[in-house]
């Protein structure tokens, strides 16, 4: 499973038209600091921001890998909470898709993207580390409490967006009721494209 996890990560750098942010994003994602990860790589906080802001030129296939190594090392010393996470879960579950992007995205461009309709009031205006598709009415029966986290993926970052939803209230109710939350979610009624988007 490390090899994978190095080999995805190692993967999304090299092809993303800005490795700098997308190695930053990884290092959020695993909740790591810019001071931790400096320590295990034997070096000082400024060489990480230089590569993560571009000051840098992009950084090379042996900086990347030692970078990529270190992310998942410190993971290991904090619990392995990223390690955890990881797995994905059968169609059967309910889960259609599920994405990590290689740079950020603002949620209200997702929302636009989906002509969702915001109803809530909290500040839409974060940005989303990727998303994942459910069809909500077997995603509810289906998914076990212990493999909840699972829907997250890589990170609680990201959007959630419900198909087969009526009225939204079951899978708002069973996101609240979890500790992990996502960023958004978005219920997509059936039989429309037209979407609710909700900010978590």
């Amino acid at each position: 499973m490390d090899a994978e996890i190095r080999e995805k990560i190692a993967g999304e750098v090299v092809l993303s038209p800005h490795p700098g942010r997308t190695l930053r994003k990884w290092r959020e994602d695993f909740g790591i600091t810019q001071r931790d990860l400096a320590h295990q790589l034997s070096t000082v906080p400024s060489v990480i921001s230089d590569y993560e802001s571009e000051r840098r030129a992009s950084p090379g296939a042996a900086f990347i890998r030692r970078y990529v190594d270190a992310l998942v090392e410190v993971d290991h010393h904090h619990g392995g909470r990223m390690y955890q996470q990881l797995g994905g879960l059968p169609a059967s579950f309910g889960i259609l898709g599920r994405r990590e992007f290689s740079a950020t995205v603002p949620l209200p461009k997702l929302a636009s993207r989906l002509e969702a309709m915001p109803v809530s009031a909290v500040d839409l205006h974060r940005d989303i580390h990727g998303f994942t598709l459910i069809d909500a009415p077997k995603a509810i029966l289906s998914i076990d409490v212990t493999r909840y986290s699972e829907v997250f993926g890589w990170t609680t970052q990201r959007a959630l967006i419900f198909s087969q939803v009526k009225y939204g209230r079951s899978p708002m109710v069973a996101v609240r009721a979890h500790p992990l939350n996502a960023l958004g979610g978005d219920l997509l009624r059936p039989g429309t494209s037209s979407t609710r988007s909700r900010s978590a």
